[in-house]
């Protein structure tokens, strides 16, 4: 059988529920067509979710799903895989499922290099839940939490997922949508921890309080401002604040989780090939 992207969305489930200008509905077409390209079975792919707006993108796939907890995400989706390691875990969180409530369970889900595949929508702030702002939210900018400005500088989920230890680190943003598909892609077929950033634009709640125009011209400032790394490390400070850094940050080879796992504890390959405790 050859699969369309379609088979792997509930058509019937929409339009989405996003606000107009969100990204959230790119990155659902990309994921959907990724998987299509990699025709990999609907049964043998489990999207899971926490909670937030791009929390609520399992409702639109045609495939297994799990909605956990706020931040809980990448513990409830290490429990799947571990439990069924030949299933495809894909596990999709915001800014503040990821690494804001979800920091810890993130930087140990890549220490362990337990092999998940996160697709991270930043949009800079707790959209679904009024816009107050997340461990993403630049310095200074205005949400709902910090109306005169975020008084602490932001994580660069990036290079927290690289020091960390991931196997596979990619950035882009939601208006560069074969990006989106390709980094997908690459990082379902790495074995390993996975991280794909997707920049996106807030237009109802972070573009609002901070002047940055209505959604066109958020999507503009995402083309025109997201840069290759090797450009943007060579900018000035001041430079890089207004510029998003894109592309492959890791790209590397680790043993995974289970593979270690397996190697420590012999009586459980034994039991994989269906020895038992004989």
């Amino acid at each position: 059988m050859t699969y369309k992207y379609t088979d792997y969305l509930k058509t019937e489930a929409q339009p989405y529920m996003w606000c107009p200008g969100c990204g959230d509905g790119i990155v659902v077409r990309a994921l959907a067509e990724a998987l299509a390209e990699l025709q990999l079975p609907p049964h043998q792919v489990v999207i899971a979710t926490g909670i937030g707006c791009w929390g609520k993108a399992d409702d639109y796939f045609a495939t297994h799903a799990f909605h956990g907890t706020h931040g809980r995400a990448l513990a409830f989706a290490t429990g799947i895989k571990i439990g069924n390691p030949e299933l495809h875990v894909i596990v999709l969180m915001g800014d503040g499922d990821a690494v804001t409530i979800g920091g810890n369970h993130f930087i140990h889900s890549a220490r362990r290099n337990i092999d998940l595949t996160a697709v991270v929508v930043n949009n800079y702030n707790y959209g679904m839940t009024g816009g107050q702002y997340s461990a993403t939210s630049p310095l200074t900018a205005r949400t709902t939490t910090s109306p005169r400005g975020v008084p602490e500088p932001g994580f660069d989920v990036c290079a927290l997922a690289e020091t960390s230890g991931a196997n596979f680190v990619a950035r882009t943003t939601a208006y560069h949508v074969l990006q989106i598909k390709k980094y997908i892609m690459q990082a379902i077929q790495k074995k390993g921890f996975s991280l794909v950033e997707v920049m996106s634009p807030c237009p109802t709640h972070f573009g609002r309080r901070n002047f940055a125009g209505g959604p066109l011209a958020m999507m503009k400032y995402l083309k025109e401002r997201a840069v290759p790394k090797s450009r943007f490390d060579k900018m000035t400070d001041q430079e890089k604040i207004d510029h998003i850094a894109t592309g492959i940050f890791v790209d590397k080879e680790r043993p995974d989780f289970l593979k270690v796992y397996r190697e420590l504890n012999p009586i459980n390959q034994l039991a994989d090939q269906g020895g038992g405790n004989k």
